[in-house]
C-alpha cells in the first residue's frame, strides 16, 4: 500500500476567528480533493469505484465544481449560471456532473473546478457570515452555505480515497 506524499495542503488555522476557520477548513478539503487526483493518467481518472457505482474521480471534481457554482452562484450571488456538465439539467435540480463525456479532460474540469472556486471566493469576500442567500425565503446564511460545502467535500473526499486506493493503492488523509 502507497501513501501520498507531500502535496501542498493548507492547514486549518489552530486558533482563528470564525470566518477564517471555516474558510480555513473549506481550502483544506479543496485542497484534498487535488490531492487525490494527482499524479494519476486520464485513464485512471475515468476508472469507476466499484461495480455498480460509476463514480469515478473526474466525476467528483466535475460534480464539485457544479456544487460550487450551485451554493456560490445561484444560491448566495442569485446568480443565472446555468449547469456546467449538463446544460439540459434544471438549474435549480441537483448539482450533477458526475457522468463523463469523452471531450471533457481531467485538465479541463480541474480548470473548470478551480474557476468556480476562485468565483466562489470572490463572491464570498465581501458578504458577512450572517448574509441571507435571495433564495430559500432568506433563510441560507453564509455560513451555512460554507459549512454545507465543507460536508459536501468531505462525504466526497472520503468517496475519492476509496477510490485512490483501488486505483493504485495510494491512501492518505
Amino acid at each position: 500500500m502507497m501513501r501520498l506524499m507531500a502535496i501542498e495542503r493548507p492547514t486549518p488555522p489552530l486558533h482563528a476567528d470564525e470566518r477564517t476557520t471555516l474558510e480555513g477548513w473549506l481550502d483544506f478539503y479543496r485542497a484534498t480533493l487535488a490531492l487525490k487526483c494527482a499524479g494519476l493518467s486520464e485513464q485512471q481518472l475515468r476508472i469507476a469505484s466499484v461495480a455498480p457505482s460509476p463514480l469515478t474521480l473526474l466525476g467528483l471534481v466535475q460534480h464539485m465544481a457544479e456544487v460550487e457554482r450551485n451554493w456560490f452562484r445561484r444560491v448566495l450571488a442569485g446568480e443565472h449560471a446555468p449547469p456546467i456538465y449538463d446544460p439540459n439539467a434544471d438549474p435549480n435540480g441537483q448539482d450533477g456532473g458526475f457522468d463523463l463525456s469523452g471531450e471533457i479532460t481531467f485538465a479541463t474540469a480541474r480548470e473548470t473546478w478551480e474557476a468556480e472556486i476562485a468565483n466562489a471566493r470572490a463572491t464570498c469576500a465581501h458578504r458577512a457570515l450572517d448574509e441571507t442567500s435571495p433564495f430559500l425565503d432568506g433563510q441560507v446564511t453564509l455560513r451555512w452555505i460554507y459549512t454545507h460545502m465543507i460536508a459536501e467535500y468531505a462525504r466526497h473526499n472520503g468517496h475519492a480515497d476509496l477510490i485512490r486506493e483501488r486505483i493504485d493503492g495510494t491512501t492518505g488523509v
